[in-house]
């Protein structure tokens, strides 16, 4: 079978197109087709090898009816000590590439995820398919399709997810990554030497987190700032690209800004807070990222089209299941509670799920629980013709607080901050919140014996706290950016005060609804609406996450 290498190198463009970006012409009813007949040679896979037995709890469905009721949800938990050995002998196939990300502090250091030879096969597919659609301008779009594009590398190593997508597109198009030589160097250093080598060679693209591309662009503007034009006699082109900026911006009345410098082709971006940064992006940059959800345990799992709307479902390596947000508050009241999912043909416009997958291809992560919210936008995009449930990222699931810039936090290491400032509290609660098109830590904390203290103050101090903590779990995977204030602007943490006796008040109302013993108390993360409602939160100007060395605190 061709590679998509080989359809570009041999000019066959419309095969490419359609190999790679043809399933947002499939119907519904075939794109279900699709995951149901790849679920039923997975479940066959799983059968065969030590930790698909195990994590299906010893089921043996035949069915896609008896996978969804037989085997169990399940967590990362699910499979240790496995994947965190890298165990390939309870896999049912050969791992081509170990994946990571961040781990769970207290738990295991890093979440370690196998893909397997013919996930990856599929996985470039699908990364193939989103640079084309950012290049194109319509359906079968392929006129800036070509070798040797120059593009910035802005990503995290060959060992993460979003290095592993940059490797597999190269492969697959071709091209150039600058700086052509980064060995040994820091990400601000690659970046310092892939602008330079753009000023001449040029600069089609890049890719990454949408908050990592507003700071690789404001690192941009400042060394724009220092360019010597007598430095650049020598390479005239990169001194032609200067002078011209410099004509730009002064008509502008701005200094220089990265899109004054090159009109790039493609930016691909994605994380949670895309649809926060992506404005900004285009302040810089000259053009939107075109957004792409995926992760570490599923790789890619839908993505916008040209149309820079709502996000299509790739339907070739995962099966989606979806628990609808009543069945998840149940959860999340009660974790014994086991919640019912649906499937895409089965979601309905302007609904909230949880998303769970299964992979294909021999890939291990069964019914899996990613973590993540997120929204039907629409059933299908009409403009396009995409008869596809199109979504927008809404926000995590689960016990985790994702913060751009910030890091991974969890229930311990907040925990930990908080009573690391000294003061006097009765309990607490946090969730990511966007004030100000910024996303930052909420939290909603209730204080003890009417404490004199300011939110501001607190705010501050469980900031510092949080940045002595990285020093000894190093939950912040997103250091080599920069620290958090460099590329969010501001200190990411808010506190706001919740009314004496607000948990008393949640537990009693939660004991009227007979609610059992062991589930009175209200989530430490990431709680819901409803719940903020019963801890009387005072209602203040937020949103939730977007569709899409101090001292002790002294009393003010």
């Amino acid at each position: 079978m061709s590679r998509p290498s080989d359809l570009l190198r041999e000019g066959k463009k419309e095969e490419l197109w359609q190999m790679c970006c043809g399933f947002i012409d499939l119907s519904l009813e075939q794109f279900m087709d699709i995951q149901k007949r790849l679920l039923l040679e997975q479940i066959e896979l799983l059968k065969s090898c030590e930790l698909g037995r195990k994590v299906m709890r010893g089921a043996m469905p035949s069915t896609v009816e008896e996978f969804r009721e037989q085997v169990p949800l399940t967590t990362y938990a699910d499979y240790l000590p496995e994947l965190v050995e890298k165990r390939e002998d309870v896999l049912p196939a050969k791992v081509a590439r170990w994946v990571r990300t961040s781990g769970y502090t207290g738990k295991y250091d890093v979440k370690w995820v196998p893909m397997l030879e013919d996930f990856v096969r599929e996985y470039q597919k699908a990364a193939t398919g989103i640079a084309l659609f950012g290049l194109s301008n319509a359906r079968g779009d392929t006129s800036k399709v070509k070798e040797h594009l120059k593009m910035l590398y802005t990503v995290g190593p060959p060992e993460y997810g979003s290095g592993v997508g940059v490797q597999l597109t190269k492969e697959a198009l071709n091209y150039d990554l600058l700086p052509s030589n980064d060995e040994g160097t820091s990400f601000q250093e690659k970046i310092k030497a892939g602008f330079e080598e753009a000023l001449y060679r040029g600069l089609d693209g890049f890719g990454g987190l949408s908050s990592v591309l507003v700071a690789v662009g404001e690192q941009l503007k400042q060394q724009s700032g220092n360019i010597s034009i007598r430095s650049l006699l020598c390479r005239p082109n990169a001194m032609f690209r200067v002078i011209r900026a410099l004509v730009k911006s002064k008509l502008a009345r701005r200094s220089i800004l990265p899109k004054d410098l090159w009109s790039v082709k493609l930016i691909g971006g994605g994380g949670a807070d895309c649809a926060v940064f992506g404005k900004r992006v285009k302040e810089l940059w000259g053009r939107r990222p075109l957004e792409a959800y995926g992760g570490t345990e599923g790789g890619l799992l839908a993505t916008q089209t040209w149309d820079y709307e709502g996000m299509t479902f790739i339907p070739s390596l995962n099966f989606f299941e979806f628990i609808p947000e009543r069945e998840w508050f149940k959860w999340q009241l009660d974790h014994s509670y086991r919640p019912k999912t649906v499937l895409l043909d089965e979601v309905k416009a302007g609904e909230v799920y949880e998303i769970v997958i299964t992979n294909f291809h021999g890939a291990i992560m069964t019914r899996y629980r990613a973590g993540d919210m997120i929204k039907i936008s629409s059933l299908q995009n009409e403009k396009l013709n995409i008869d596809i449930p199109q979504m927008i990222f809404h926000s995590r699931a689960d016990d985790l607080i994702d913060i751009t810039a910030f890091g991974h936090l969890t229930e311990r290491i907040i925990w930990e901050a908080i009573e690391a400032t000294g003061v006097p509290y009765t309990d607490w609660t946090a969730r990511k919140e966007v004030i100000k098109d910024k996303p930052i830590l909420h939290l909603y904390l209730e204080l003890k014996d009417n404490s004199i203290y300011s939110e501001q103050a607190i705010a501050a101090a469980i900031y510092e706290e949080l940045i002595k903590l990285d020093s000894v779990y190093h939950y912040n995977i997103y250091g080599a950016y920069g620290d958090p204030e460099t590329v969010l602007g501001s200190k990411p943490v808010e506190v706001t005060f919740l009314p004496q006796g607000a948990f008393l008040s949640y537990i009693a109302e939660r004991q009227a609804e007979g609610a059992a013993l062991g589930h009175l108390k209200p989530p430490h993360i990431n709680p819901s609406e409803r719940v903020l409602t019963l801890l009387r939160a005072p209602k203040v100007a937020v949103e939730a996450e977007p569709v899409a060395e101090g001292e002790r605190v002294e009393a003010q």
